[in-house]
């Protein structure tokens, strides 16, 4: 049971990730950027998502341990 609620939460992370980073592409493009400009923006905010929730995770985990 834990394992599959590890797996639902790290694939929400993960869609979220890519939503946020698919919409920030998307406002880098409607702004006149460039095709690689808006992709690096898109990767940048992928990856601060996915750091954003491994912070929260492990900030989580110091409390309650």
């Amino acid at each position: 049971m834990n394992v599959a609620v590890v797996l639902l939460g790290a694939a929400l992370v993960v869609f979220a990730a890519l939503l946020v980073a698919a919409a920030a592409g998307k406002l880098a493009r409607i702004d006149g950027a460039t095709y690689p400009a808006a992709l690096a923006r898109a990767a940048v905010t992928f990856a601060a998502v996915i750091t954003l929730a491994a912070t929260v995770t492990g900030a989580l985990t110091a409390l309650l341990a």
